[in-house]
């Protein structure tokens, strides 16, 4: 073999023959069990309750000789978290999950939210995929290392964290102010990616590299009270049903940045020809108009991606028939894009109002922006790598999330965060019981080659070479 050749594969055959050897279907009944026992604590939020998620996972992990703390702001709301140690050779890497829930309403469940339960090869509960799988996952991951005495060059870290579903000060936002050194890190994986998978085909794996940025804001409009036998033309109802009219028909400047822009380049590369020439054209000025009209009606999550969004959610005015209210309010969903100057954008909105009776009031975010983690660091081309060996056929695509995750936080301090997550089968896309639906469902399948995935990425990124 020719020395160049067998200098560039030497690395490759060293990690494949040092690669410990898993008994993966013992490993994936033990998986399923601590997932349907995370199920199986309620932990919705609000109130929370995460301790006893926390608490879970502290028996586990105690259980095999892993050191663990609980980090609390409020007793019933723990963080908790567990580190394996490294030789320190390299920056830690953090993996993590969230332990609270959102609410359900039981009566319009055909199974019991919190049963865990096992049917065609589907798990159901509230948090199967979101957020109980990933913070299985990662549980799993600490129990592999710890058993098997994995040699590491980095500490692998891992924060079950609380509230991440309702912000607010016990969760992400404590542990960075209070006992950031407890989870400090070069690189982090989280929740927020996925993929999707055609019958036995899968055709791309997104990865989460950055996030819209909740920005909320309230229209006040104002006028004279009356009688309302006798309607005035400053009637504050008028106006703000006016100025949501106005918003609602003004689609904001578009604007792309390297994780969507690469995004909608490969996403091209596995299309139908129809859907490939929308993406390629995406900032074509004489076809952009129309991708966007498509978009729109279409691809609500594509049309998101691309510009900071608002959504009227909604109105409060009045309290009497009779009455002509002097002020009037709608509360405006802002998801703006990582960047965004909001006092210019605010600026834009006021002048499509263009009422200066009708006052933009920004709320509080509880998010801080932060710039997209990068597509040159040494973990995304180990994600793209692990995806083509454990999903073979695939494409990785990085995407931006227009929800919020709490990597936000992480990668405001400068943590080059992903996020990654099990795959979906295209009929269950639109069949219900997704993140947040009712029959909340996993197949499990998806979730258990999803610990395998995470398994591989986090031995390969800080195992030692």
């Amino acid at each position: 073999m020719p020395k160049l050749l067998l200098a560039t594969l030497l690395p490759v055959l060293c990690a494949a023959q040092e690669r410990p050897a898993i008994d993966w279907p013992k490993l994936h009944e033990e998986a399923i069990r601590h997932f349907q026992a995370l199920i199986r604590i309620d932990t919705s939020n609000p109130p929370g309750n995460e301790t006893k998620a926390a608490e879970y996972i502290r028996r586990v992990l105690e259980g095999e000789g892993i050191a663990v703390k609980l980090l609390a702001r409020e007793p019933d709301r723990a963080n908790l978290v567990a580190r394996i140690k490294g030789n320190g050779k390299k920056r830690p890497l953090l993996i993590m999950g969230h332990t609270d829930v959102v609410g359900v309403q039981r009566e319009k469940w055909t199974f019991d939210p919190f049963g865990g339960e096992r049917k065609n090869g589907y798990i159901y509960g509230r948090g199967a995929l979101d957020d109980k799988d990933n913070l299985t996952a990662c549980l799993m991951n600490m129990l592999m290392l710890a058993r098997l005495k994995t040699p590491l060059d980095r500490d692998v870290i891992f924060l079950a964290e609380a509230s991440e579903e309702g912000g607010g000060p016990v969760g992400i936002d404590f542990v960075v102010a209070n006992h950031w050194n407890e989870i400090e890190a070069e690189f982090a994986l989280a929740e927020g990616g996925g993929g999707l998978a055609v019958g036995n085909t899968v055709k791309y794996l997104t990865v989460a590299t950055t996030e819209k940025v909740p920005r909320g804001a309230r229209l006040v409009a104002t006028g004279t009270a009356g009688h309302g036998s006798a309607p005035r033309l400053d009637n504050a109802v008028v106006r703000l049903a006016n100025a949501v009219a106005r918003v609602g028909a003004w689609q904001p400047p578009m604007r792309l940045n390297d994780t969507t822009r690469t995004y909608f380049e490969r996403l091209a590369t596995i299309s139908k020809p129809e859907d490939a020439a929308r993406y390629n054209n995406v900032v074509n000025p004489e076809k952009t108009q129309e991708v966007q009209r498509y978009f729109a009606e279409h691809e609500l999550g594509h049309w998101s991606m691309l510009r900071t969004s608002i959504s009227p959610t909604i109105l409060r005015a009045g309290f009497r028939t009779n009455v002509i209210p002097s002020d009037a309010e709608a509360t405006l969903d802002i998801r703006a894009l990582p960047g965004e100057n909001l006092d210019a954008f605010y600026d834009l909105l006021g002048g499509v109002i263009n009422d200066p009776n009708v006052k933009i009031v920004p709320n509080r975010s509880y998010r801080p922006s932060a710039a997209p983690s990068r597509l040159d660091t040494e973990m995304f081309r180990l994600l793209e790598r692990v995806q083509k060996d454990v999903y073979p056929g695939a494409v990785t695509l990085p995407t931006m999330l227009t929800g919020a995750t709490d990597m936000a936080q992480l990668r405001a301090k400068g943590v080059q965060s992903y996020g990654i997550g099990p795959l979906m089968d295209e009929k269950d896309r639109s069949s219900g019981g997704g993140a947040h639906g009712d029959d909340e469902k996993i197949m499990e399948s998806h979730f258990l080659k999803f610990v395998e995935y995470q398994w591989r990425v986090v031995l390969e990124m800080a195992g030692a070479r």
